[in-house]
């Protein structure tokens, strides 16, 4: 500034003595004037100097000296919202948002009413927040929370267009229980699969057997030739087994060009002696107390028929096993007859050894 001053003041001094210069020379001024110019001129330049310093003081010096100071920042908006619950995809199994809200006052009339800021940012946070949550499965809370940090991190303005809102430090999470309820069901739907799977898989190899395999017995024996290719003769031994498996499994009677290669079962003769067969049926050896069957099946022959001889060294342990066996059914009689027989071997005929008719001799 006391640079500019000087020049000024200088440039001043120099334009008026031109200005005198041409004027005395132009007037023929006498000799005695020019030093009382020279004079003028100086005294001139100090009045100019003067005025100019002046002028440019008028502004306090305390001021000047100060450095210029920035603006202070706008205060702090902001509000921490905590624990609030939020819908998922799946009903009854709510997120739990925590976060902070900023915001910011937008310009509105001065005939606008006046309103709660931190309530209309909240609302609108914790509206934009819901339509992510509710499109999202419980399960992925971790996600939808990066979501949200996204979504939520710009600045827009609410439904009444009075603040621009915002929400940072973003945390979503869903309760214990929720989650062990979750997992559980996982599991379950998952074991549901697999069973379901193993049905079907069930399912389609009956029907494969049932309806190509098993068909009949040309199938049958195709089926078995192919998987064993190596053994003709074995598979041509066997087509009377296939034949009748087919049959069963059609619930038919086995063809008649087939008949002849399956195998007779045994007759069983029911002409029993006068005390009992060699091999009596069960059916009539555990015939109910007061029943009649027949012929009375002597305890020898029922252990003969189970293949216990007289010298076998198992014979006393099945016998008293059997007789329990009866005692537990309610054939005392029967079970009688047996302990009987056990306690004294060698003796036989039906009134001495007893008889599995149910009652013990008289």
């Amino acid at each position: 500034m006391g640079s500019g001053r000087t020049t000024m003041t200088v440039f001043v001094a120099l334009l008026s003595g031109l200005i005198l210069v041409i004027a005395g020379i132009a007037l023929h001024w006498p000799q005695w004037a020019w030093p009382v110019l020279g004079a003028l001129l100086v005294a001139a330049a100090v009045a100019v100097h003067r005025t100019i310093s002046r002028d440019t003081e008028g502004f306090p010096r305390e001021l000047t000296l100060e450095p210029d100071l920035p603006i202070p920042p706008a205060p702090r908006q902001e509000q921490r919202v905590g624990e609030v619950a939020l819908p998922s995809a799946v009903a009854d199994y709510d997120f739990v948002f925590t976060g902070t809200v900023r915001w910011t006052l937008l310009d509105s009339p001065d005939s606008a009413p006046l309103i709660n800021p931190a309530g209309l940012a909240v609302d609108a946070v914790l509206t934009r927040a819901r339509e992510i949550t509710v499109k999202q499965p419980p399960t992925r809370s971790t996600l939808t929370q990066h979501a949200l940090d996204g979504a939520l991190g710009v600045m827009r303005p609410d439904a009444t267009g009075r603040v621009l809102a915002m929400a940072q430090d973003v945390s979503l999470s869903l309760p214990g229980t929720d989650l062990e309820r979750l997992a559980k069901l996982s599991a379950v739907r998952k074991n549901e699969d697999v069973w379901e799977h193993e049905r079907h898989h069930e399912r389609s190899k009956r029907a494969y057997l049932g309806n190509e395999v098993l068909k009949d017995t040309g199938s049958a024996v195709v089926w078995w030739l192919a998987r064993n290719e190596e053994q003709v003769e074995a598979t041509v031994d066997r087509i009377g087994v296939l034949a009748q498996l087919t049959a069963a499994a059609n619930n038919e009677e086995v063809a008649a060009q087939f008949q002849h290669l399956v195998p007779t079962p045994p007759e069983v003769s029911s002409d029993l002696p006068e005390q009992a067969s060699a091999h009596p049926r069960p059916e009539e050896a555990f015939a109910p107390e007061g029943s009649v069957t027949g012929a009375e099946v002597p305890v020898d022959d029922l252990l003969s028929w189970f293949g216990f001889g007289p010298d076998d060294p198992d014979l006393q342990l099945f016998a008293e096993r059997l007789a329990d066996v009866a005692e537990k059914h309610g054939r005392t009689g029967a079970a009688d007859a047996i302990k009987r027989h056990v306690e004294e071997p060698g003796l036989e005929g039906g009134a001495e050894t007893g008889s599995l008719r149910g009652e013990a001799p008289a």
